[in-house]
């Protein structure tokens, strides 16, 4: 028996790496398996002021900084919700104000120096464990991240790929997406979506036995609703109207080949479980700017799911 730890979304925060890395001896789990949405989504600037004082704009609130302690405390804070602090000066800011490319050149700098810290804790964590460890970045990663990952000797990049979880049990994982309103880094019209399961699920000895790792949840399974939005991508009645966004072509593929198991995102607030036919999906869901980790613990059987629960800590 195969015991499986599945969770996704956390968007660059430091605490749910690190709380991802400890699940396997935590929850006694011989795969881990990390979802999309790896990095976080803006930079962070602090700007110092003279004689150890810095200013700090987080969350819409202004922090006044003074000295090293109270600014290693605000960068571990930043950190932890996801974002990137980067220090900074007032002229440099008001230069960056002017120039979205030179943001960008930054932020992407600051996200791939977060992205080898990680796998080097990893390395250092989980050396010598036999502990498998696979990541498909999403929709909002960059692809860039993809050498540093594929370098990893301790974790693996799993997108597009068959891989064997046990003697019985094979995965195929996607971070890609079908269209959002927000043209991200890796999304596509559903039927190339199509095309990207097939090509996966053709190498596969045993689909029924399979697990779909895709980032994206399938269309209409309760794991995929999310606040319908204006022409303006605000939310329609105070967010309290919901439409389902996943993926057709997932669904379609689920519902011809029935694998055992499917792990999807994507939609943090989507958290819970669901069945397309005999299918067991999951979404954990996503608490990553709280530092709070939300997982599934899985138990594979031989040709079914044992157990399964949703994690959270």
């Amino acid at each position: 028996m195969t015991t499986l730890f599945f969770a996704t979304d956390i968007h660059g925060s430091d605490i749910c790496w690190k709380k991802f890395l400890n699940a396997g001896k935590f929850y006694g789990a011989d795969v881990l398996v990390l979802g999309g949405d790896m990095t976080g989504k803006a930079i962070v600037p602090v700007v110092k002021l003279g004689d150890g004082k810095y200013k700090v704009s987080l969350l819409q609130q202004d922090f006044d900084i003074d000295g090293a302690d109270e600014l290693a405390e605000m960068t571990r804070r930043i950190r932890s919700r996801g974002y990137y602090p980067y220090l900074t000066d007032p002229d440099e800011l008001a230069e960056l104000e002017g120039n979205p490319d030179r943001i960008h050149e930054i932020f992407l700098k600051e996200v791939l120096r977060v992205v080898a810290e990680w796998l080097e804790i990893a390395e250092s964590k989980l050396a010598g464990t036999g502990l498998k460890v696979y990541v498909a970045p999403g929709n909002d990663d960059q692809f860039e991240i993809d050498e540093l990952v594929r370098a990893s000797k301790t974790v693996t990049l799993a997108e597009g790929m068959v891989v064997s979880l046990d003697d019985r049990h094979e995965m195929i994982s996607s971070g890609w997406s079908n269209r959002t309103p927000w043209n991200t880094y890796r999304e596509e019209d559903e039927p190339d979506l199509a095309k990207r399961y097939d090509a996966m699920i053709g190498s596969l000895r045993d689909p029924q036995n399979a697990v779909f790792n895709i980032h994206v949840p399938p269309y209409k399974s309760n794991l995929d609703e999310a606040p319908d939005l204006d022409e303006n991508l605000r939310p329609r009645f105070a967010g309290n109207a919901l439409v389902p966004v996943g993926s057709t072509a997932l669904r379609a593929a689920i519902e011809k080949h029935q694998p055992l198991l499917g792990l999807h995102g994507h939609i943090h607030e989507g958290r819970g479980h669901s069945r397309i036919g005999k299918t067991l999906c999951i979404n954990p869901g996503s608490l990553y700017e709280q530092g709070v980790l939300q997982g599934a613990l899985v138990k594979l059987g031989k040709s079914k799911i044992e157990s399964y629960v949703l994690t959270q800590g």
